[in-house]
């Protein structure tokens, strides 16, 4: 079991912050997310 850190927290929450800003409505930040999640596990 891993353990975050507030400091992970806070930058995976800036970083939430950062997409959805930069995104039209919901479905595009939900598009941008889910693109990230799939380059992690090809990166994996």
């Amino acid at each position: 079991m891993e353990i975050m850190t507030d400091r992970q927290y806070d930058g995976i929450l800036q970083m939430i912050e950062m997409i959805v800003e930069s995104c039209k409505d919901l479905d595009e930040a939900k598009r941008k997310i889910a693109a990230l999640r799939r380059e992690k596990e090809k990166g994996e």
